[in-house]
Protein backbone atom coordinates (compact mmCIF):
# COMPACT_ATOMS: atom_id res chain seq x y z
CA UNK A 1 0.00 0.00 0.00
CA UNK A 2 2.77 2.39 0.82
CA UNK A 3 4.57 1.66 -2.62
CA UNK A 4 1.09 2.60 -4.40
CA UNK A 5 0.62 5.63 -2.16
CA UNK A 6 4.37 6.93 -3.63
CA UNK A 7 3.71 6.07 -6.73
CA UNK A 8 0.48 8.17 -6.85
CA UNK A 9 2.08 11.15 -5.14
CA UNK A 10 4.93 11.16 -7.35
CA UNK A 11 2.66 10.56 -10.45
CA UNK A 12 0.55 13.97 -9.39
CA UNK A 13 3.31 16.55 -7.78
CA UNK A 14 5.60 15.83 -11.24
CA UNK A 15 3.40 15.21 -14.34
CA UNK A 16 1.89 18.71 -14.12
CA UNK A 17 4.94 20.30 -13.76
CA UNK A 18 6.20 18.17 -16.53
CA UNK A 19 3.65 18.91 -18.78
CA UNK A 20 4.05 23.07 -18.02
CA UNK A 21 7.50 22.85 -18.43
CA UNK A 22 7.31 20.81 -21.84
CA UNK A 23 5.63 23.26 -23.93
CA UNK A 24 4.97 27.05 -24.31
CA UNK A 25 3.13 29.39 -26.52
CA UNK A 26 4.35 32.51 -27.77
CA UNK A 27 2.27 35.30 -30.18
CA UNK A 28 4.02 37.87 -31.83
CA UNK A 29 2.70 41.15 -30.89
CA UNK A 30 3.17 42.75 -34.75
CA UNK A 31 2.27 39.79 -37.05
CA UNK A 32 -0.33 37.99 -34.54
CA UNK A 33 2.12 34.62 -35.37
CA UNK A 34 1.73 31.95 -32.79
CA UNK A 35 4.73 29.41 -31.52
CA UNK A 36 4.69 26.35 -29.95
CA UNK A 37 7.66 25.14 -28.48
CA UNK A 38 9.55 22.75 -26.41
CA UNK A 39 13.02 21.98 -25.17
CA UNK A 40 13.73 17.97 -24.66
CA UNK A 41 16.87 16.24 -23.37
CA UNK A 42 18.81 19.36 -24.41
CA UNK A 43 17.13 19.90 -27.90
CA UNK A 44 14.95 22.76 -28.24
CA UNK A 45 11.64 22.51 -30.86
CA UNK A 46 9.68 24.86 -32.24
CA UNK A 47 6.98 25.70 -35.21
CA UNK A 48 5.88 29.16 -35.80
CA UNK A 49 2.86 29.67 -37.96
CA UNK A 50 3.81 31.72 -41.30
CA UNK A 51 0.49 33.22 -43.30
CA UNK A 52 -0.14 32.02 -46.50
CA UNK A 53 -0.22 35.61 -47.81
CA UNK A 54 3.40 35.52 -46.55
CA UNK A 55 4.06 32.30 -47.67
CA UNK A 56 2.72 33.17 -51.55
CA UNK A 57 4.81 36.57 -50.94
CA UNK A 58 7.81 34.89 -50.57
CA UNK A 59 7.75 32.16 -53.37
CA UNK A 60 6.01 35.08 -55.99
CA UNK A 61 9.00 36.93 -55.04
CA UNK A 62 11.39 33.70 -55.93
CA UNK A 63 9.23 33.10 -59.88
CA UNK A 64 6.84 31.46 -59.06
CA UNK A 65 3.10 32.17 -59.63
CA UNK A 66 0.52 32.69 -57.68
CA UNK A 67 -1.69 29.68 -58.99
CA UNK A 68 1.63 27.72 -58.86
CA UNK A 69 2.69 28.25 -55.07
CA UNK A 70 -1.64 28.15 -53.93
CA UNK A 71 -1.42 24.67 -53.38
CA UNK A 72 1.95 24.77 -51.22
CA UNK A 73 1.07 28.33 -49.19
CA UNK A 74 -2.51 26.67 -48.18
CA UNK A 75 -0.98 23.53 -46.57
CA UNK A 76 -0.23 24.76 -43.26
CA UNK A 77 3.21 26.10 -43.33
CA UNK A 78 5.23 26.37 -40.29
CA UNK A 79 8.68 28.30 -39.60
CA UNK A 80 10.53 25.34 -37.73
CA UNK A 81 13.19 25.19 -35.71
CA UNK A 82 15.52 22.33 -34.22
CA UNK A 83 18.27 22.55 -32.35
CA UNK A 84 20.57 20.68 -30.86
CA UNK A 85 21.71 22.80 -27.54
CA UNK A 86 22.81 20.34 -24.92
CA UNK A 87 22.13 16.91 -25.62
CA UNK A 88 24.23 14.09 -24.76
CA UNK A 89 25.37 13.91 -28.20
CA UNK A 90 25.16 14.37 -32.07
CA UNK A 91 21.28 14.25 -32.60
CA UNK A 92 20.10 12.94 -36.80
CA UNK A 93 16.49 13.28 -37.47
CA UNK A 94 14.47 12.72 -40.63
CA UNK A 95 11.76 14.49 -40.89
CA UNK A 96 9.94 12.15 -42.58
CA UNK A 97 9.41 10.19 -39.76
CA UNK A 98 8.02 12.78 -37.41
CA UNK A 99 4.06 11.89 -36.72
CA UNK A 100 0.91 14.27 -36.95
CA UNK A 101 -2.34 13.64 -35.48
CA UNK A 102 -5.44 15.43 -36.21
CA UNK A 103 -7.90 14.24 -33.21
CA UNK A 104 -6.12 11.51 -32.46
CA UNK A 105 -5.82 9.86 -36.04
CA UNK A 106 -2.79 9.92 -37.92
CA UNK A 107 -1.91 12.31 -40.72
CA UNK A 108 0.59 11.64 -43.38
CA UNK A 109 3.16 14.46 -43.93
CA UNK A 110 4.04 15.42 -47.51
CA UNK A 111 7.31 15.06 -48.39
CA UNK A 112 9.80 18.13 -49.80
CA UNK A 113 10.23 16.08 -52.70
CA UNK A 114 6.79 15.76 -53.04
CA UNK A 115 6.52 19.08 -53.05
CA UNK A 116 8.90 20.00 -55.55
CA UNK A 117 7.25 17.33 -57.66
CA UNK A 118 3.86 18.72 -57.20
CA UNK A 119 4.89 22.31 -58.05
CA UNK A 120 6.93 21.22 -60.91
CA UNK A 121 4.64 22.11 -64.26
CA UNK A 122 6.27 23.19 -68.08
CA UNK A 123 5.87 26.75 -66.85
CA UNK A 124 8.18 26.08 -63.56
CA UNK A 125 11.21 28.35 -63.12
CA UNK A 126 14.39 26.14 -62.63
CA UNK A 127 15.50 28.85 -60.25
CA UNK A 128 12.32 29.01 -58.45
CA UNK A 129 12.48 25.35 -57.88
CA UNK A 130 15.72 25.42 -56.51
CA UNK A 131 14.25 28.57 -54.00
CA UNK A 132 11.91 26.70 -52.97
CA UNK A 133 14.03 23.09 -51.91
CA UNK A 134 16.68 25.64 -49.75
CA UNK A 135 13.85 27.21 -48.34
CA UNK A 136 12.42 24.23 -47.02
CA UNK A 137 13.57 22.73 -43.67
CA UNK A 138 15.83 19.95 -44.05
CA UNK A 139 14.55 16.53 -44.90
CA UNK A 140 17.67 15.01 -42.56
CA UNK A 141 20.34 16.46 -40.84
CA UNK A 142 22.41 16.27 -37.88
CA UNK A 143 23.32 18.53 -35.27
CA UNK A 144 25.93 18.78 -32.92
CA UNK A 145 25.48 19.69 -29.36
CA UNK A 146 26.63 23.32 -28.29
CA UNK A 147 23.67 24.87 -30.42
CA UNK A 148 23.96 23.64 -33.89
CA UNK A 149 20.95 24.06 -35.72
CA UNK A 150 18.48 24.68 -38.53
CA UNK A 151 15.43 26.50 -39.56
CA UNK A 152 13.29 26.13 -42.36
CA UNK A 153 9.49 26.29 -44.16
CA UNK A 154 7.45 22.87 -43.13
CA UNK A 155 4.20 21.66 -44.54
CA UNK A 156 1.73 19.81 -42.83
CA UNK A 157 -0.40 19.29 -45.29
CA UNK A 158 -3.42 20.09 -43.64
CA UNK A 159 -6.65 23.05 -44.02
CA UNK A 160 -6.24 26.21 -42.75
CA UNK A 161 -8.78 25.38 -39.71
CA UNK A 162 -6.90 22.71 -38.39
CA UNK A 163 -5.55 21.83 -34.95
CA UNK A 164 -3.15 19.09 -34.45
CA UNK A 165 -0.25 17.33 -32.27
CA UNK A 166 3.23 16.70 -33.87
CA UNK A 167 6.29 14.48 -32.36
CA UNK A 168 9.56 15.18 -33.71
CA UNK A 169 11.89 12.61 -33.41
CA UNK A 170 15.46 11.93 -33.32
CA UNK A 171 18.29 9.30 -32.30
CA UNK A 172 21.40 9.38 -30.66
CA UNK A 173 23.65 6.94 -31.52
CA UNK A 174 20.83 4.92 -32.04
CA UNK A 175 18.84 5.60 -29.36
CA UNK A 176 15.59 7.42 -30.33
CA UNK A 177 13.90 10.31 -28.79
CA UNK A 178 11.70 12.60 -29.30
CA UNK A 179 9.48 16.20 -28.25
CA UNK A 180 5.95 16.35 -28.97
CA UNK A 181 3.79 19.81 -29.43
CA UNK A 182 0.24 19.57 -28.79
CA UNK A 183 -2.66 22.08 -30.00
CA UNK A 184 -1.02 23.42 -32.92
CA UNK A 185 -3.57 25.56 -34.70
CA UNK A 186 -2.81 26.28 -38.36
CA UNK A 187 -2.42 30.06 -39.42
CA UNK A 188 -5.35 31.46 -41.04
Amino acid sequence: MREIIKVCFITFFYLPYIAIAQQSIHTDSASGAISWETHVDGVHFSLTQILPEQVQAFYVNRGFTLKQIEPYSSSCVYMTVLRNDNAPGTIHFISNNWSVSVDGQSHPLVSVNEWVQLLTTNSTKKSSLVAFRWAQFPPEQEYEPGGDWNQGMFSIGLDESAQFDIIAQWDIEGKKYEAKLQGVQCAK
